[in-house]
This record gives C-alpha cells, sequence and structure tokens, in this order.
C-alpha cells in the first residue's frame, strides 16, 4: 500500500517543513531543501531527522 496523494500533500519534511516527494521505488519521501531522504518501512514513513538518509 502506497501512500495517498492526500497524505503526501499534508506532509511536511520534519527539519524544514518544506515539502516532500515520493522516490520512484515509492519507498522513501525525498526532501529537496534539506536532501534528506526518510525511509518508508512497513508501509510507514519514518519521520525521523536522525535516522533520514543524506542525499549526495
Amino acid at each position: 500500500m502506497a501512500i495517498s496523494k492526500e497524505l503526501l500533500e499534508i506532509m511536511a519534511c520534519p527539519k524544514c517543513k518544506g515539502d516532500l516527494r515520493l522516490t520512484e521505488k515509492e519507498d522513501g519521501l525525498i526532501c529537496d531543501h534539506c536532501r534528506l531522504l526518510y525511509e518508508i518501512r512497513d508501509d510507514i514513513p519514518i519521520m525521523l531527522i536522525d535516522e533520514a538518509r543524506k542525499l549526495d
């Protein structure tokens, strides 16, 4: 089950409060401003800044 568009529209990056976008594989959420990837595990987005992966 993927994240619904309605949920994605109201979600925000916990660090900068900016917009998020879904990865191509729909396995994570990306904040382009912070260059962070928040993984989605078992259909649950892990929105913890300390667990986010930095993108190059």
